[in-house]
């Protein structure tokens, strides 16, 4: 069910994963070689990127598990160890104005979270929505 590909950060860092994505954008935080992630999710965020006309910037995306574990207030059931889940923020627009777009792609599936800002999108099967503004 899931597309999820392995890339090596070491040798496909610019390899394009869409036109406007590459593998260095979505590779885990702690420098790991392999990245894990799913082009369905590539696809959706390169929807949103042309979407809205603007640059679109990954904070997170493929997570190791010990990684994860260091993210403050993470899961460790979190869609980014399986390369499922990304969070993002669009140039010049609101987390209010992507989550509403994105949630229109997702229909009644996927993972979609809205922070003050940035969003988490992920692939999961099914359907989860949740608010973490403060």
């Amino acid at each position: 069910m899931y597309d999820v590909k392995v890339y090596d950060r070491n040798t496909e860092a610019n390899r394009q994963l869409s036109p406007h994505i590459q593998v260095h954008e979505v590779a885990c935080g702690d420098g790991s070689r392999p990245v894990f992630i799913s082009q369905t999710l590539i696809d959706i965020l390169e929807n949103i990127r042309v979407h809205f006309g603007a640059p679109l910037h990954i904070n997170s995306g493929y997570r190791t598990v010990s990684y994860n574990a260091s993210v403050k207030d993470s899961s460790p059931k979190s869609q980014h160890c399986s390369g499922l889940a990304a969070d993002i923020w669009v140039e010049g627009h609101t987390p209010a104005e992507v989550y509403a777009y994105a949630d229109q792609l997702l229909g009644n599936h996927g993972g979609l979270g809205i922070y003050n800002t940035f969003v988490h999108i992920d692939v999961r099967a099914d359907k989860s929505r949740f608010d973490y503004r403060t």
